[in-house]
C-alpha cells in the first residue's frame, strides 16, 4: 500500500473517531447539533460521491468524500432520536441553509470544474455559519474534540494535494480554516479569550 493510501486511511480513522465522540455527546445531550449545518454537510459529499461513481472516477479519495457525508448524516439521525439534543433553529439558520442549497443546485448545473468547486466550498461555508455562530455564543453545546480531529485529519491529507489550484486545494483549505475557527471558538474561554 502506498503512503498516500495510508494517509487517507489514517485521516479517515481520525475523522470517524471525532464524529463518534460527537455522536456520543449528542446521545448524552451534551452536544446540540444545528440540523441545518449537519444536514447540508451530509448532502454535498453524498452528491460528490454520486458524481464520482457516475463518472466512473471512484477511488480511495471517493471513500473519504463518502465518509465526509456519512458522518454528518449519522449526527443528524442521532439527534432526531434525542429531541433534547438538537439546537433550536432561527431565521439566520434557515437563510444560510437556503443559500447553501441554492449554491449546491448551481454547483450541480455548472460545466466548469473551478466554479463547481468554488460553489461547493461556498455551500459548505454557508452551512457552517449557523454552527460557527452557535460555537461562539454557546461553546458548551459543541464537542470541540470532533473539530480538532477534523483539523488534524485535514492537515494529514494536505501533502497529498497534487496541484495548488481551485479544483485540488480549495476544499482542503476551507476545511483547514473551518475546523480551526470551530476549535478556536469552542475553546476560546478555556484559552482565556474574551468576547
Amino acid at each position: 500500500m502506498t503512503i498516500e493510501a495510508w494517509l487517507v486511511i489514517i485521516s479517515s480513522i481520525i475523522s470517524l473517531t471525532g464524529i463518534a465522540t460527537y455522536i456520543r455527546d449528542t446521545i448524552a445531550s451534551r452536544s446540540k447539533p444545528n440540523l441545518v449545518t449537519w444536514s447540508l454537510w451530509a448532502m454535498a459529499p453524498f452528491i460528490g460521491t454520486a458524481a464520482a461513481l457516475a463518472a466512473h472516477q471512484a477511488n480511495l479519495s471517493t471513500v473519504r468524500v463518502f465518509l465526509a457525508g456519512f458522518a454528518p448524516f449519522l449526527v443528524v439521525v442521532t439527534s432526531l432520536f434525542n429531541p433534547k439534543s438538537y439546537w433550536k433553529l432561527t431565521r439566520f439558520d434557515f437563510t444560510c441553509g437556503a443559500i447553501s442549497v441554492l449554491a449546491i443546485i448551481a454547483w450541480l448545473g455548472l460545466g466548469s470544474t473551478q466554479w463547481a468547486v468554488a460553489l461547493a466550498v461556498a455551500a459548505d461555508g454557508l452551512a457552517l455559519l449557523p454552527t460557527l455562530r452557535k460555537a461562539w455564543n454557546f461553546p458548551e453545546t459543541e464537542t470541540g474534540l470532533t473539530f480538532l480531529a477534523g483539523l488534524i485529519s485535514t492537515i494529514i491529507v494536505m501533502p497529498l494535494i497534487p496541484r495548488w489550484d481551485i479544483e485540488n486545494s480549495a476544499f482542503q483549505i476551507y476545511l483547514l480554516v473551518a475546523n480551526s475557527l470551530l476549535v478556536l471558538f469552542i475553546y476560546r474561554k478555556k484559552l482565556k479569550f474574551k468576547k
